[in-house]
């Protein structure tokens, strides 16, 4: 009987060992209730993470707590309980969150039930406000148009203080030189 446990439990270490590194790697993590799909649908919701910046893994809640160690206890029971699919996200946190719920909205077996990111935790709700926001490129953009029109006004500002008195000297001259002429 001991022989038969060894393997298991060095299967059990290998688990913890590799979600452990996924966790650490990981911006983050979404929560959700997997139960009811195919595993076509799983394999799809696999594919549209990936592309993303996602994985998507079914792995044991113990297993995923002992993992994650401390940050365990931050999550409610429910994140964890159940049949729990995990997606680890290494980039892009609002599109991963957005290929979430949109598949949770056409499949209606999928279940969002939250997320940690950051090492703090976030409501089903939280994940649904986020994967609104708009793709990060679209952010950056209007961050920096932001950024930008203040500085491009200041500039004709300061451009108008240098140039009215140019503009009033350069009249001066013409007037002078009409009555000289």
């Amino acid at each position: 009987m001991e022989v038969a446990l060894k393997p298991q439990i060095q299967a059990k270490a290998n688990v913890v060992d590799t979600t452990q590194e996924k966790y650490q790697r990981a911006a983050g993590v979404y929560f959700a209730d997997y139960r009811g799909l195919s595993v076509k649908e799983i394999q799809t919701l696999r594919k549209e993470l990936k592309a993303k910046g996602g994985e998507l893994h079914v792995i044991k809640n113990t297993l995923f707590r002992k993992a994650i160690g401390d940050d365990a206890n931050k999550l409610g029971e429910e994140m964890t309980n159940g049949t729990t699919a995990y997606a680890f996200v290494y980039e892009n946190e609002a599109d991963c969150a957005k290929v979430l719920v949109d598949f949770a909205r056409t499949s209606k077996k999928l279940v969002v039930k939250g997320g940690l990111l950051d090492g703090k935790p976030y409501s089903a709700e939280s994940v649904d406000v986020l994967s609104k926001l708009p793709p990060r490129e679209v952010l950056i953009a209007q961050v920096i148009g932001a950024v930008a029109a203040p500085l491009s006004n200041l500039v004709g500002v300061v451009e108008a203080l240098y140039a009215d008195p140019i503009r009033v000297i350069g009249a001066v001259s013409d007037k002078v030189n009409e009555s000289a002429a």
